[in-house]
């Protein structure tokens, strides 16, 4: 790994997007440093667990979704990092089969949802994933996209606010013998849902 992040600051560039009086914080991530590596690899293996080996991230790609030109968010709590959402625009993927069922690549309007995760023991309190997931859809329409897409379980689309289709149900997800969707949101509609509904009273939002 050392040969890997030789290039690499040894703290990473962010901006704090927004924070509340119990240490929690969300950053727009620059520039990843090599002291937040470990834990983001850590975190990462959860994904392997839901999505199989086909998502993940470790040290050969790490720099290629963390950096300026995607959409990364760090979550922390006490400075720890406890989650990561990650927004790729969809042509990045536009060599993968499943992409070709989006009528709306290479229109330049749609970001994909690569990675999506909150450690396990801060998923049923605080708010965090909701949080995190709506500052994501509103930096997503601050960069001028339509539509943010995904790929998650069959059934938990039903969970989702908003205005969501689905284009297209794969029955074996690159060898996990599950089932997935691949959803798209429409971002304004989604947007005006969380800012009238679910917006937290206790998170200070940087609105620039």
């Amino acid at each position: 790994m050392e040969q890997l992040t030789l290039n690499i600051a040894n703290k990473s560039r962010s901006k704090i997007i927004a924070s509340s009086a119990y240490n929690f914080r969300i950053e727009l991530l620059e520039e990843i440093g090599k002291e937040d590596i470990p834990d983001i690899l850590k975190i990462s293996k959860d994904l392997s667990e839901i999505y199989g080996q086909h998502i993940f991230i470790d040290e050969k790609n790490i720099v290629k979704y963390f950096n300026n030109k995607t959409l990364p968010f760090l979550a922390r709590y006490n400075n720890e990092i406890i989650g990561f959402i990650i927004g790729v625009p969809i042509e990045y993927f536009k060599e993968d089969a499943w992409s070709r069922y989006d009528i709306n690549l290479n229109k330049n309007n749609t970001l994909y949802t690569y990675a999506f995760i909150i450690k396990k023991n801060f998923r049923k309190y605080g708010g965090y994933a909701k949080t995190l997931k709506m500052i994501y859809i509103n930096w997503a329409k601050k960069r001028g996209y339509k539509y943010v897409t995904g790929h998650v379980t069959q059934g938990i689309t039903g969970e989702f606010s908003g205005k969501i289709e689905i284009i297209k149900l794969f029955s074996n997800w690159y060898g996990t013998k599950q089932a997935f969707e691949y959803y798209r949101r429409t971002i304004w509609l989604t947007i005006c849902y969380f800012f009238f509904v679910i917006i937290s009273p206790n998170i200070t939002y940087d609105k620039k």
